[in-house]
């Protein structure tokens, strides 16, 4: 023990001796392993924001989001804009108008659509409807807009929400369409800061909804809602499904004033008539048991639908779980050729240190030959040199663990890739930094420890 300590000591003088030679050997290594830091940041961030993008949108889960169809738009055509995210809109060859010039009639998208992929697609777990609409509120003599959506309970199930306070709606309240309705975090701190929200009633439009539940704060980026399409679930009122169609709005629901405005439909083509929303619900999202299933369940859905709305493609299928899987494909891609510069930059840091060494060892033959003249054995040499290398590595690789950070930080201030270093990554990008020391080191300080003494010590 006495001998390696005194062989260490030996190393780190001759490190100091050669200072500035000692930097520049390392830089290599410093930025190898600032690229290594770099590029697992970049990775881990990457993973942990497409696992919070799964926790938004749900796993196995298929959306249907209705298509608001202009004048001449629908079979064919639009099922050219109107694509599904399997390739599959169930688009068929039928025109966009009749025989009369008109556009033919879809009910669009309805609860009896749900109906139907519940009866004919199988392996179904949930299906979530939902109907948004921008309203005005009113509590407490204060007055705002906010939107209110006609949900079920599977709409909190689908989307990873739980209540901060209250109860879900019950069965009573969904099929009579009662008037109650739980609230975000966002609605809570505006209209009730004071008081228990619980019990309380809050004007929604033109009707007023007794407040039953209050929901748990979702903490989501706004490129996050904004990449995936969602809405920030704590500005919002949700009432039951059927007390949207009862008390807000109905979009499906025929008057006299439709009938007279469908009748005359085509005949201005100036007319923003035929750009009215008629679908009675906004988006579907049905979540599967198996996600192996998904992209041929989208593909039927798209049939299904197809066919009930009379060969108009007003919708739009995707699977989002697809879209994001292939997200990270691509990120993979660039993770691996991140991987590839980092470990060329070890390698060239690595064959740095194995010639600055063996540079070394030609410059201190005379020291090698007083040393083992005084007893110093091949083991001791080979540790000296050994402990150098090690030493050079291991500056490198804490100078280069703080460039690193400092690169994953700005990358993520100055773009939209998010970064996360982790504690492992510093362990492994540290312990890669010894291992170049130990095995580009090994060969120089072989090679110092088989001089021959006398040789050595005869040279000038």
């Amino acid at each position: 023990m006495q001998r390696t300590i005194f062989n260490f000591i030996l190393a780190v003088e001759g490190v100091l001796d050669n200072f500035l030679r000692s930097v520049l050997t390392a830089l290599g290594i410093v930025f190898g392993v600032a690229a290594v830091i770099a590029m697992l940041a970049i990775g881990t961030g990457a993973k942990q924001a497409l696992l919070d993008q799964m926790k938004l949108i749900g796993t196995n889960n298929i959306v249907i989001n209705s298509v608001i169809l202009k004048a001449g738009e629908g079979g064919e055509e639009t099922a050219n804009t109107a694509k599904s995210s399997t390739g599959d809109s169930g688009s068929g060859g039928n025109s966009s108008k009749g025989k009369d010039g008109k556009r033919p009639w879809s009910p669009g998208l309805t609860l009896e659509d749900i109906k139907a992929i519940e009866k004919v697609l199988p392996g179904v777990d949930k299906i979530s409807p939902e109907v948004v609409d921008q309203t005005n509120l009113v509590f407490g003599g204060k007055t705002g807009k906010a939107k209110v959506v006609g949900i079920t309970n599977a709409f909190f199930d689908l989307n990873n929400l739980g209540l901060a306070t209250g109860d879900l709606f019950h069965k009573v309240h969904i099929e009579g369409g009662k008037p109650v309705c739980i609230i975000g975090q966002t609605v809570q701190t505006k209209y009730f800061p004071e008081i228990e929200p619980i019990g309380q009633w809050l004007k929604v439009g033109t009707s007023w909804f007794k407040v039953i539940g209050v929901l748990e704060k979702r903490v989501a980026s706004k490129e996050s809602l904004e990449n995936l399409g969602i809405r920030d679930y704590n500005t919002d009122v949700y009432v039951p499904v059927t007390s949207a169609m009862l008390r807000i709005r109905n979009r499906a629901r025929i008057t006299a004033d439709k009938i007279k405005s469908d009748n005359n439909f085509g005949e201005d083509e100036d007319s923003n008539k035929g750009e009215e929303n008629y679908h009675q619900l906004d988006k579907v999202v049905v979540r599967l048991e198996d996600a192996g299933t998904l992209e041929v369940s989208a593909q039927v859905i798209a049939k299904i639908l197809k066919r009930r709305h009379k060969d108009l493609v007003d919708f739009e299928v995707e699977v989002p779980e697809l879209l994001l899987q292939q997200q990270q494909k691509t990120q993979d891609i660039f993770n691996r050729v991140l991987a590839a510069i980092a470990g060329i930059s070890l390698l060239v840091g690595g064959i740095g240190i194995m010639n600055i060494m063996l540079a070394s060892v030609m410059e201190r033959i005379k020291e090698i030959g007083v040393r083992r003249s005084l007893g110093a054995k091949e083991t001791d040499i080979v540790l000296q040199f050994l402990f150098e290398a090690v030493i050079i590595s291991l500056i490198g690789g804490l100078f280069g663990i703080g460039l690193g950070v400092v690169a994953a930080v700005l990358v993520s201030k100055s773009s939209e890739i998010p970064t996360m270093v982790s504690s492992w990554s510093i362990a492994l990008s540290f312990g890669v930094a010894a291992t170049i020391g130990l095995v580009f080191g090994l060969f120089p300080a072989r090679k110092a420890a088989k001089q021959d003494p006398i040789k050595a010590l005869r040279s000038e």
